[in-house]
Formats: structure tokens, sequence, C-alpha cells
């Protein structure tokens, strides 16, 4: 699934704040605080869940799971295609 981690993580890729978070996921603000806070993988209901992972995969982001293939191991994130910032590729 996804941790709170991994949501700040793809919050600080994207350069949002939680509150943009809630309006991309349809998911009210004190729930994103919530998940956030949350020790390892997040919990709560799936609907929600399934909320914020669509937006953050709608905006570009990646999770990279716990068995996924990543170079150092363990759970991330990432931006599926580089950010373009005034012309030039990030």
């Amino acid at each position: 699934m996804i941790t709170g981690v991994q949501m700040r993580a793809a919050r600080a890729l994207l350069d949002i704040d939680q509150r943009q978070l809630a309006e991309l996921s349809g998911v009210s603000l004190p729930t994103i605080q919530r998940m956030e806070a949350s020790e390892g993988n997040v919990r709560g209901v799936v609907d929600t869940l399934t909320k914020v992972i669509e937006a953050l995969d709608r905006a570009g982001i990646e999770l990279i799971g716990e068995n996924a293939i990543s170079r150092e191991g363990g759970r991330g994130v990432r931006l599926k295609h580089a950010r373009v910032t005034n012309g030039n590729s990030s």
C-alpha cells in the first residue's frame, strides 16, 4: 500500500502541501494529516487510500513498494517523468 513517509515524499516531489493533496484526491485535510502521521503502512478505509494513491498517480508519482526493484531496496517514490521547468528538464 503506502506509508506516511511515502505520502510526504510524494508531496515534496510535486511541491504541493497537504491541502492541495486533499483537493486533488477528494479526501479531507484532517484525513490527509492523519494518514501522513501514520507509522508504517497507512491504515484506513480502502476507498480513501485508493483516492490518494490514484491522485498521486495522476500527478506523476510512482510508488515503489517494499518488494519492487530499487537500487537501494526498500520503499520510496519517484516522478514517472522528468519535470519540465522554464523549458529545461530537471
